[in-house]
């Protein structure tokens, strides 16, 4: 679990605000639900044996009354708790999105962290594959606006329940057939979640699971027809994908369409966003059957892709600092320095110590290590004749190009040229 400390932090709000932009123009509005959830709402939506519940959840019993609970390892069921104890879709369908820390207790690789932070889409109430594409869209016009290349598209489909227990059983009797080639999570996962043993980086095993039944050959009409819509959606957008077979996905809520956006320039940990559909969790968690499909991506993950690419923008910094060679001018300067930042110019103020405000040399080096095109001198004679000399400081400032005396009574007409 990692501390985010400027400059970083400043390139994680540039993305989430990014990320928010991108929502308000798809209409997606934000929701925010508690970071501790009780236990059984991921036991019951996620599975009992996938590896988030067996092996990564972070739980604990409220020693006060005894409730079991867990940090949210995701919040897919989070979401969909709240949209039903809040009788969210009484009016019709709802584009959410949230943003915001998860748990899981993994091995620490690149880009992956015990606590980590999801940004998710979530469209609830929705059944035809032209949500689907939305969303899949949504994620492409992200990587455009990001300046990311090299992530590709893989879709799947899981169709239906009773579609897949027609594929888990055929499955199951394959995967007995080859059991020596079984290893001991393969065994364990045999008949309680064989579909995860599709999804196995064991290499020993890659040519006997690549040959196993496929779920696509077990679909129906309506399945194939939901991912037929959808592919052609996609065609016509001119968004590339590829059929992956063995995209199963780790939780067990998903149905009909699953996607993935993965790349090869972060190791192992490839998948930098994903989700699907999952049309029972609603009913499951306990409100009326509806529709509902989603992604959520890794920020870390999107962070890190933008470093690796080169993308991620330049560290902010203040348009001006004010140097202040004597305590004594504090009153006359710091209602300048607020006229300024209400007219949106960022200021960074000198302060000095019990010593003194220190000499003008030494601030000048801290205006020039700060980044700030300009300096705002405020000294005794300036401040005599009610003004403020502006001292540009980087070469290429057409604002104020040159030092000049400015009054400081009319700071608000003078600001935007700071800027």
């Amino acid at each position: 679990m990692n501390d985010i400390l400027p400059p970083q932090s400043a390139h994680w709000e540039w993305l989430e605000e990014r990320l928010r932009a991108l929502m308000r123009r798809y209409g997606y509005r934000n929701m925010r639900t508690p970071i501790v959830e009780p236990t059984a709402l991921f036991v019951r939506g996620l599975g009992e044996v996938t590896d988030i519940v067996e092996k990564e959840m972070y739980s604990f019993e409220d020693r006060l009354n005894g409730e079991q609970l867990t940090l949210r390892p995701e919040n897919t069921a989070g979401v969909v708790r709240a949209a039903v104890e809040n009788s969210l879709l009484y009016d019709g369908g709802k584009r959410l999105y949230y943003m915001g820390p998860m748990f899981r207790h993994e091995r620490p690789q690149r880009g992956r962290y015990r606590q980590f932070h999801q940004f998710g889409a979530e469209a609830l109430g929705f059944a035809g594959p032209d949500v689907d594409a939305e969303l899949i869209v949504m994620a492409c016009d992200l990587w455009a606006e990001l300046g990311l290349d090299g992530i590709a598209l893989e879709i799947n489909s899981l169709g239906q329940p009773a579609e897949r227990l027609a594929h888990r059983q055929a499955l199951i009797a394959y995967l007995e057939s080859h059991a020596d080639l079984l290893d001991e999570d393969a065994k364990r996962r045999l008949h309680s979640n064989p579909l995860r043993i599709l999804d196995t980086k064991n290499p020993a095993m890659q040519d006997m699971v690549n040959q196993a039944p496929r779920l696509m050959d077990h679909l129906g009409g309506e399945s194939l027809a939901h991912f037929e819509r959808l592919r052609a959606l996609l065609d016509a957008q001119g968004i590339g994908y590829r059929i992956n077979p063995r995209l199963v996905r780790g939780m067990d809520y998903y149905n009909l369409s699953v996607f993935e956006f993965v790349t090869t320039q972060l190791g192992s940990q490839g998948t930098v966003c994903a989700g699907g559909r999952y049309d029972g969790l609603l009913e499951q968690i306990g409100g009326k059957a509806a529709p509902a499909v989603g992604w959520a991506l890794g920020v870390e993950r999107i962070l890190e892709l933008l470093k690796e690419q080169g993308r991620l923008p330049e560290a902010p910094v203040p348009d001006a600092y004010a140097v202040i060679p004597d305590a004594s001018a504090m009153p006359a300067v710091l209602p300048v320095l607020r006229a300024l930042r209400s007219a949106g110019v960022s200021v960074l103020m000198h302060t000095g110590s019990a010593e003194g405000m220190g000499s003008m040399k030494s601030q000048f080096k801290k205006a020039d290590a700060s980044g700030a095109r300009y300096a705002l001198i405020f000294g005794a004679d300036e401040l005599a004749q009610g003004m403020v000399a502006v001292k540009p400081l980087r070469s290429g400032t057409t604002g104020v190009p040159e030092q000049t005396l400015l009054p400081c009574a009319d700071s608000l007409q003078w600001a935007e040229r700071l800027r």
